[in-house]
């Protein structure tokens, strides 16, 4: 009889997991897997500001900082770099790109901010200096994926619209550790930006990130976030992004590409440093993250034991439901993310979800880093 009384739970677990599973890839994934950008019967071209910041970065200033420099942006536009406390030799990398370039506006900090950890003060500085009032982020490590990366991106602004979240994919390199990182870049935007299509943005990411210079003043920047290590993207955005502010842009044009950690306990020091943060994000957003969270992580364990203790076809027909549900989004939306080499291993990848998030968990009480490169 224990038996019986323990199957029939195992499967109404089961059965309530992938309900849960299945109302998030029909209300939230849809709408990015069949996104269609609006057309626009007008658009205008405003001044931008690009901002890197860099720490010890020279070698990927010397590799990346030509495919921002030579954007096709008939508008004015300029690059600031924050060169932040480095040691290498970024500084006269910068000052020789000068000679060629003039719209470079290079910052020098030669002292460590008191109080403010992180990426925070730097990217600070590089806003107040700015020229403009349409800013563009991307990363030392990030380059653009065509000339027309600045364009396409402040070509998303409407009239209302005061931040536009982009996409930074990693590059494509054999291995399996590749594969998972891409996954998991995949997986995350595939949550932000079908978030912000629902009306509840909750994110971006500093690898492709732009936002009006005013938005950042009037909510007096990161000081209410500033003793926190990470945060100057995702944190900020949870903060000020509204379902009327908020754009997003997956024009392939305007993807900005970085290569992936190749050592697991890096990329676990980059994980836990990001999900640091998460635990700062509104209310409504953290129940929504960590309710999908949770039932994707007990879903393969509860359908195995439904099948084992209570009866196999119909967890199986659950199964194959939700299966086919997930396949078709995450084929239209790896392909409009050009992800899409890794769709034919999504299962295995979504599988590989669940001891992710034990890997990943220390991160909710581990304290982060201080630095932030």
């Amino acid at each position: 009889m224990l038996p019986e009384i323990v199957g029939i739970i195992l499967f109404y677990a089961f059965c309530a997991v992938s309900a849960i599973q299945v109302f998030y890839y029909l209300f939230f994934f849809s709408r990015l897997a069949f996104y269609k950008e609006a057309k626009k019967t007008e658009t205008q071209e405003n001044p931008v500001s690009v901002i890197v910041c860099a720490r010890d970065e020279a070698e990927n200033l010397a590799r990346n900082l030509p495919g921002i420099l030579v954007q096709e942006y008939p508008t004015s536009h300029e690059l600031v770099i924050v060169n932040d406390n480095s040691l290498d030799d970024g500084r006269y990398v910068i000052d020789e790109f000068k000679k060629s370039f003039k719209h470079i506006n290079n910052i020098h900090l030669t002292q460590e901010a008191k109080l403010i950890t992180g990426k925070k003060f730097p990217l600070s500085m590089g806003i107040r200096a700015a020229k403009y009032e349409t800013l563009l982020l991307t990363d030392a490590d990030c380059i653009p994926a065509s000339e027309h990366w600045i364009h396409k991106m402040q070509a998303a602004y409407g009239e209302n619209t005061e931040i536009v979240l982009g996409y930074g994919p990693y590059n494509k390199r054999p291995g399996i550790l590749n594969k998972l990182i891409r996954f998991e870049t995949f997986h995350t935007a595939l949550q932000y930006f079908s978030y912000s299509l629902a009306g509840m943005p909750y994110m971006g990411v500093g690898r492709n990130l732009s936002y009006k210079k005013e938005l950042f003043l009037k909510n007096k920047g990161f000081s209410s976030i500033n003793q926190i290590p990470s945060g100057d993207d995702d944190l900020f955005i949870n903060q000020v992004a509204n379902a009327k502010n908020t754009a997003i842009m997956i024009d392939p044009d305007t993807f900005t590409y970085s290569e992936a950690r190749k050592k697991w306990s890096e990329w676990m020091v980059q994980k836990y440093r990001h999900y640091t943060t998460s635990r700062y994000y509104r209310p409504l957003h953290q129940f929504l993250l960590g309710l999908y969270s949770t039932t994707l992580f007990f879903y393969y364990p509860l359908l195995i034991l439904s099948a084992v203790f209570f009866n196999w076809q119909i967890p199986l027909y659950i199964f194959g439901v939700r299966f086919l549900i997930q396949a078709v989004v995450y084929y239209r939306a790896m392909h409009k993310l050009k992800e899409a080499d890794l769709w034919p291993w999504f299962l295995l990848l979504d599988c590989w979800t669940l001891f992710y998030y034990l890997f990943t968990l220390p991160a909710i009480w581990k304290a982060p880093r201080k630095n932030w490169n």
